[in-house]
């Protein structure tokens, strides 16, 4: 599984603009094949912050995701409400048992 985590700092004034274009993305991207969750919040100590949470099933359908039109479109339109460039990180991750005792 490839999480992404991104964030995007927006511009005062801006933020319910910014939110509205983000959740019409994230609602969006939820129907591409290979796409297990996408979400955007607002940072609870800085509310001009929108943070993105994204789960894919592989790195292929992530791939596919940024060839889509509208995404390329969403991010273009993003960083121009914002004050600095967006951020993006995608991670290789698995699923672990954090309640699993240690072997000893």
């Amino acid at each position: 599984m490839i999480v992404v985590i991104g964030s995007a700092s927006v511009r005062g004034g801006r933020e319910e603009q910014a939110l509205a274009l983000s959740l019409e993305h994230v609602k969006r991207s939820r129907g591409e094949s290979g796409c297990i969750s996408h979400s955007v919040h607002r940072d609870a100590e800085s509310p001009s912050r929108l943070v993105f949470l994204e789960q894919w099933e592989d790195l292929a359908s992530l791939q596919a995701h940024f060839q889509v039109a509208a995404s390329r479109q969403f991010g273009k339109a993003l960083a121009e409400l914002c004050d600095s460039p967006p951020t993006l990180q995608a991670y290789d991750a698995g699923t672990i048992d954090p309640f699993r005792r240690p072997a000893t």
